[in-house]
């Protein structure tokens, strides 16, 4: 991401860190953002991601912000990775007949989304039923009347539960429910941020070749990120929708991304397409910042000349 030339095995290793690591710090605000995009009106159960948190501590514990996390720490490094890969490989072959214009950066960019939600996919497909079954176990303690009559309280499932369950119903096909809104939402984020944190980076540079200090790229990539995690909140929530599998009784289904936002705009208002908006900002934003420091660190470099030695 930063300027300076790194092989694509550096690459892939610092994504991966950095997705780890910036999983780990920030996976409870994500949590709170699938909760708050979930919850319909007439079974409102968080007013605010403080009020998500405090209530997820409150009636499952510290670790009850941490639900689902083991699949995203399990995929996040290959869809990292299959994300850089793309957009390097990309950019460099558009960069072939001359100068990289920013049409081109789009391209590339375009192209690093849709490769990404081949991991994109599944991962947010379990990740959100692992997250959102807290929310639906504390609507039946502290809202009954939004549960169907005569329902039967289930404990949640783990990850490979689900898998197994999705498999033996729907095929792979039930992996990838939504794989339509998910590219809908990771082809444009693409497409907004390698261009804009490129263009924001450049501004910061030494000299004409010379790279940007760190804190640029640092800030470059929390500015990018934040501002393209916010332009396509409206299909994060969409497909956050479409992926939930289990709602209250009083709680819409959808049957594609058209359906779901002719039922969102008629009972809820175009204001909830901006659900989760600054979660998912406060999400972003220091992933891409913890991405730089690791890139600027050298990590990936540091730990390939320890194994060839």
């Amino acid at each position: 991401m930063a300027d300076k030339q790194i092989s694509l095995p550096a690459k892939l290793i610092n994504g991966g860190i950095a997705g780890l690591i910036g999983v780990t710090c920030v996976f409870p605000i994500d949590l709170a953002k699938t909760r708050l995009q979930n919850q319909q009106n007439g079974s409102r159960l968080y007013t605010s991601m403080s009020d998500c948190l405090i209530k997820t501590i409150r009636s499952e514990g510290y670790f009850g912000m941490y639900r689902g996390a083991a699949v995203n720490l399990t995929l996040v490094t290959p869809e990292k990775a299959i994300k850089l890969a793309a957009n390097d490989f990309f950019r460099h072959h558009l960069s072939k007949d001359g100068k990289l214009t920013l049409l081109k950066e789009m391209l590339a960019g375009c192209g690093a989304g849709t490769c990404q939600v081949i991991v994109t996919t599944p991962m947010e497909m379990l990740k959100i039923q692992l997250q959102d079954a807290g929310r639906i176990a504390a609507q039946r303690k502290l809202m009954p009347e939004t549960v169907a009559a005569g329902a039967v309280e289930t404990k949640s499932p783990t990850a490979m539960q689900l898998t197994k369950q999705l498999l033996r119903e729907k095929g792979i096909a039930g992996l990838y429910k939504g794989l339509g809104a998910t590219l809908l939402r990771d082809v444009p984020f693409s497409i907004i941020y390698f261009p804009l944190f490129a263009n924001l980076n450049h501004l910061g540079k030494r000299g004409v070749d010379g790279p940007a200090p760190f804190y640029v790229s640092f800030i470059s990539g929390c500015l990018a990120g934040s501002t393209a995690a916010v332009a396509v909140n409206p299909v994060d929530v969409i497909k956050t929708r479409l992926q939930s599998l289990n709602r209250g009784s009083t709680e819409d289904t959808y049957s594609g991304v058209t359906d779901c936002i002719r039922k969102i705009l008629r009972n809820e208002g175009p204001t909830a397409f901006l659900k989760g908006a600054y979660c998912r900002a406060l999400v972003i934003a220091p992933l891409f910042g913890i991405a730089q420091v690791v890139y600027f660190l050298g990590v990936g470099e540091f730990i390939l000349s320890f194994l060839s030695q």
